[in-house]
Parts: C-alpha cells; sequence; structure tokens
C-alpha cells in the first residue's frame, strides 16, 4: 500500500477505516464454515495465497492446500517432516517448506505442488518467510538461534545469520529494507539488514514478555506482538518505541493485520481471537473478543474477503496427572479442521 502524497486522500483513508471500524462493531466476526481436513498429527502455521486464492495449512508430513473460494481440500505437499509453515513466493511460482524435523526448506512447485529440492538449514526451521525485494527466503532456526537465507532463483544458501536466542514469528518491511523477527527467549525484536544480512538493532518489547506472533502495518509503520504475558504490543518499525499494548488472551500464537479494515488480530490456545481497530498510528482499541475453539492458536488472513482461518481439532479429556502434574491432552483421530470467521458481507 502507497502512503497518500495529498490531505484530502488522507482525510478519505481516515474516514474509510472509521467506517469500516464502525461495520466491524456492528456486525463483528463469526464463525462462517468449517473445513474438514481430517488425518493424524498437529498442525501449525497457517498461510493465504490470495492472488491465487489458496490456503496452505502445516500438517503433521504433509502441507494441505484449500482453495479458499470454493472451500475445499485441492491437494497436498507430501515428505515435509515436522513442517512448521510455508512462505509463498507468487512471482516465483514456488513455496518455501520449513520441515523442522530434518532441518531442511523444501523448494515446491505451487502448481503441481511436487517438491523441486530441498535445502539443508540450521536446526528445527520454524517460521519462514519470503523477503521479495530481494528474492530472499528467510528460514528461522529455533534451536539454532539462527537464520538461514536462501536465494529464490538459485535457491542456494547465501547467508546465516546469528540471533543470540530463540527466534519465533517474522515479518518483512521490502521498502525499509529490514526484516523483523521476535526473538522469544530475550523479550526483543531483531532487526536484520536485508542488504547486509546482518542484525541492525535490537529493541525491547516491555511491557510485553515472550512474543511469539507478529503482524505488520505496512503503512504506517507499525508491528503487533502477541506475548505470552497476555498482552499485544503496538510498535514502531522505524525505531522500535512501544506505543501502546492491549489485553488479549492465554497462549497467543499468532497476529495478523488486515490493511483494509486497520484490525489486528491476536488468535490464543485458549480458544479466543482479540481483535483491536488501529485507530491511529499511536492508539490501539479492543473491538472483540471472539470465542473459537480450544487450541485452536494458529491463524492467517485473506486481506481480500477479510476472512481468518484457524486450525483446530477435538481433544480427549485427561484421563489423570502425569509426572510433571499436568497431562496434555491428546487430539481425537480424523478431526483436524479449518475455522472460518469473518463478518457479514
Amino acid at each position: 500500500m502507497h502512503s497518500f502524497t495529498r490531505s484530502v486522500f488522507g482525510v478519505s483513508f481516515a474516514l474509510f477505516t472509521f467506517v469500516l471500524s464502525l461495520r466491524g462493531a456492528d456486525r463483528p466476526y463469526h464463525l462462517l464454515k468449517e473445513i474438514s481436513i481430517g488425518g493424524e498429527g498437529g498442525w501449525d502455521y497457517l498461510s493465504v495465497d490470495s492472488s491465487a486464492r489458496k490456503l496452505y495449512v502445516s500438517h503433521g508430513t504433509k502441507i494441505v492446500a484449500i482453495d479458499i473460494d470454493k472451500e475445499k481440500v485441492i491437494g497436498e505437499i507430501a515428505d515435509t517432516p515436522g513442517v512448521h509453515g510455508l512462505a509463498v513466493a507468487p512471482d516465483l511460482g514456488l513455496g518455501f517448506s520449513s520441515n523442522g524435523r530434518e532441518n531442511k526448506v523444501s523448494i515446491v512447485d505451487l502448481k503441481s505442488l511436487k517438491t523441486l529440492e530441498k535445502v539443508e538449514t540450521g536446526a528445527n526451521p520454524d517460521a519462514i518467510l519470503f523477503e521479495p525485494s530481494q528474492h530472499e527466503v528467510y528460514a528461522f532456526n529455533g534451536r539454532a538461534s539462527s537464520a538461514t537465507v536462501l536465494d529464490g532463483h538459485s535457491h542456494k544458501v547465501i547467508s546465516t545469520i546469528p540471533l543470540a536466542g530463540k527466534p519465533e514469528f517474522a515479518v518483512a518491511d521490502p521498502n525499509a529494507g529490514r526484516v523483523y523477527c521476535n526473538i522469544e527467549d530475550k523479550n526483543n525484536v531483531a532487526v536484520i539488514d536485508v542488504k547486509k544480512h546482518q542484525v541492525a538493532d535490537r529493541w525491547q518489547i516491555a511491557p510485553g514478555e515472550g512474543a511469539s506472533g507478529m503482524a505488520i502495518d505496512l503503512e504506517h509503520h507499525r508491528l503487533f506482538l502477541g506475548c505470552s504475558n497476555k498482552l499485544m504490543i503496538f510498535m514502531n518499525s522505524s525505531d522500535g518505541t512501544v506505543l501502546d499494548s492491549v489485553p488479549i488472551g492465554q497462549g497467543v500464537d499468532a497476529c495478523s493485520f488486515d490493511p483494509g479494515t486497520q484490525f489486528a488480530f491476536a488468535s490464543c490456545g485458549d480458544g479466543t481471537v482479540t481483535i483491536a481497530h488501529e485507530d491511529s498510528p499511536e492508539k490501539l482499541r479492543v473491538v472483540q473478543r471472539l470465542t473459537t475453539e480450544r487450541g485452536a492458536k494458529t491463524m492467517t488472513l485473506d486481506p481480500k474477503t477479510h476472512k481468518i482461518y484457524l486450525g483446530s481439532a477435538k481433544f480427549e479429556a485427561p484421563s489423570g496427572q502425569s509426572e510433571g502434574g499436568r497431562q496434555r491432552p491428546k487430539m481425537v483421530s480424523g478431526t483436524f479442521k479449518v475455522l472460518v470467521y469473518g463478518m457479514e458481507p
């Protein structure tokens, strides 16, 4: 989204987003559909290719492809052990998956959904993104505390960037020449210079702690950080200033931002999505606490329809306590699905 150069356009945009925020308050997000997927294994990130109208959902050792207009499964990308997510590069016609269990990235033809090759990364590649200005792929290695950078054309590793902590989710700002990554165990954001492949700065996120989810407002240069202490931090992506924060649920994993409505979303494992409106470049305001399903903590957004998508499943009731005092609930076989939420048209 390009900056407006005339004040009249700025006023029009402000009025437009204000009207949309009123619509969202009058007609809040609600469940529209459940897309059944089934199968075995857990899940992690979801990603939307809005132009191609595809949703990609990591699931066990594969990635499920969904037509988001027809809302049905259309295929899968196989052989992605411990997959965390898929970064889509529309102009290359490629997808890049982070295969945590084999410490590799799969390079996938998005038309055929066939794997072209695999590339070695650091230990446990987790979050992954495509940086369009350099046509490069960043795989963030959780156990190696680093980022592996691949050339999107040659598919060769061109850099490994030390991050001095455990990386979680990341976003890119092509115009600024920066990639921003949550360093979860250090309570900071690593700011990466995409030309030098170096960490240019580190920004503290207090009062936030343990940030996982991240989203970006490219127009206003703002970051949204979903933090483990039940806050969504609103940060200036130009200098790291924390501008505001709003309360969210427990167990946050993902954040999204919709430039069309100026809504920021934080999805949490307690079965909630907090929806906040960016009233101004300095102010966030909670407009809805959406009830989803317990465990539905990963999410993505389609900016064309303003719908959000969350992975979910049924879980068995705990039969007792484990040695550590808590027992992780077991997923019921074949119940994996995608929840679709949106506003009334």
